[in-house]
């Protein structure tokens, strides 16, 4: 039975590092790439009698990504200690929420990766908070390991979807889709690549849509979106290569080797009994208010998902919405350039060919773009009001990159303006046409097609700054009459 025949069924655990100032349980600041074990205190290291107390801005945050994904949030939830033991967790147990997690439900859209088409939906399980763990430093080359116990206690908010991923490319939109959640709603970097995004993968597959789930195993530890759909298409292999030799999947925690782009069983697959869970002793619940959750609600932007079917409202395509609000601050670019007069279709070209080009160019973001919302809406107006040519906004637009300065201040000050004064233009088509007589008598002979050769003659001669469609009409008047036919 070919690969391609066989059905994934996969669900994502991801884990989103929350930027707050200081830990989950305690007042101990944290800030990514400090030294080494420089942001440790007594309860980060396990010391005996430390108590753990709940981070306000982590609890917000997490009701902001509740409310954002339409999850249900509880009133009151509780934690847990999930015990484990790692050198990189001192206390040789992590507090997180198992059964009783403060939002369970909800929803995340996101594009179709195939075709761009209706969006698909993937369901959630639960979101829950819990602390992060140390990191291990293994050195290459040497039988030593170090723990760097700074990132021990961080903030983290665990997203746990149902199986509703088909595919590889569907499990990396929805984790887009998702990190540009989050990064609305600034409440975190997630930044894969630093390691405040992370995610587990679960794969199983299936003969047919219809059938039972098959053994699922768990890839751990996944940094990149590459290596996420790398990893999870390297699994489905490796289980449709062990069922169709006869022989059975096993629950297992799995690694993936980018290298051999491979994935390899780590361990048997831990069920939670093996974790000892059991309620934290030196916490009470946590109570959530209604008029807790209403004043956080009163906070949350205009989402991913809503931007992309106002601006499909606006006229613009799939893909062109998804451009625009793949990063909040570009979306908040491209709505001041909407909110200063300007054309929708049209004030996508320009933000995300020409000044998104630019940037991309010279590795800046759109927030340091010289170039000003209201920058690109007056050039459109300059164009559209025939003030300069199309050919002439791209040098426009070069002087208004470098320097920062309006179009209109440039069209003044370097002689832009687009010439319509048919006295002027009549002048200039008269002398291209007494230069080139040999083409004057081409065309005459019926090479029709010369006539944007002289189109061109007369935009070279006037800069770019004739108004082109008074030059068709003009020069229609003064060529011979040739029959196109």
């Amino acid at each position: 039975m070919p690969i391609q025949d066989w059905k994934p069924v996969i669900g994502l655990e991801i884990h989103c590092q929350l930027k707050t100032k200081t830990k989950m349980f305690t007042s101990c600041g944290y800030k990514a790439g400090e030294d080494p074990n420089t942001q440790t205190d007594a309860y980060t290291l396990g010391l005996p009698g430390t108590l753990p107390r709940p981070n306000q801005t982590a609890i917000e945050y997490g009701l902001r990504l509740g409310l954002a994904l339409e999850s249900e949030l509880h009133e009151e939830s509780r934690f847990a200690r999930k015990h484990y033991f790692y050198p990189d967790l001192p206390k040789g147990y992590q507090i997180t929420q198992s059964d009783h997690p403060y939002a369970t439900g909800g929803t995340v859209r996101f594009p179709d990766p195939t075709d761009h088409g209706e969006a698909l939906t993937v369901r959630l399980v639960r979101i829950h908070f819990e602390e992060d763990a140390g990191k291990n430093l293994h050195l290459v080359g040497d039988d030593v390991s170090l723990v760097d116990y700074n990132r021990a206690g961080a903030p983290l908010l665990e997203i746990v979807s149902e199986p509703d991923l088909r595919s590889a490319a569907e499990a990396s939109a929805y984790m887009r889709e998702l990190r540009t959640v989050i990064r609305y709603l600034d409440i975190s970097d997630a930044n894969m690549e630093e390691g405040t995004m992370r995610c587990d993968a679960n794969v199983s597959i299936r003969r047919d849509d219809d059938a039972p789930y098959g053994t699922r195993c768990e890839i751990k530890n996944l940094n990149s979106f590459k290596f996420l759909e790398q990893a999870i298409n390297a699994e489905i292999r490796r289980q449709v290569d062990l069922i169709e030799g006869g022989g059975e999947v096993i629950q297992s925690t799995m690694s993936y080797d980018p290298g051999r782009d491979q994935t390899k069983v780590m361990r048997t697959k831990e069920e939670a009994a093996d974790y000892r869970y059991f309620p934290e002793p030196d916490m009470p619940p946590l109570e959530i208010s209604e008029a807790w959750i209403d004043s956080v609600r009163a906070t949350l932007p205009e989402l991913p998902h809503a931007r992309r079917e106002r601006y499909g409202a606006l006229g613009l395509s799939i893909y062109d919405a998804g451009v625009l609000t793949a990063e909040g601050a570009l979306a908040d670019f491209f709505d001041a350039v909407l909110a200063a007069k300007a054309p929708a279709k049209k004030a996508c070209n320009w933000v995300t060919v020409e000044l998104l080009g630019r940037l991309n160019g010279d590795q800046r973001g759109i927030e340091d773009s010289p170039v000003s919302p209201e920058h690109v809406a007056e050039l459109i107006a300059l164009i559209d009001g025939g003030t300069i040519s199309g050919r002439s906004a791209k040098e426009v637009f070069d002087k208004v990159y470098a320097e920062s300065t309006s179009p209109q201040a440039i069209v003044e000050r370097d002689g832009y303006a687009q010439v319509s004064d048919a006295g002027a233009l009549d002048a200039a088509i008269d002398e291209v046409l007494a230069a080139h007589p040999k083409q004057l008598a081409q065309y005459a002979g019926g090479k029709v097609a010369l006539k944007g050769f002289f189109v061109g003659q007369v935009m070279k001669k006037t800069r770019g700054q004739a108004n082109p469609q008074m030059v068709q009409e003009l020069l229609a008047a003064k060529l011979p009459q040739v029959s196109e036919s």
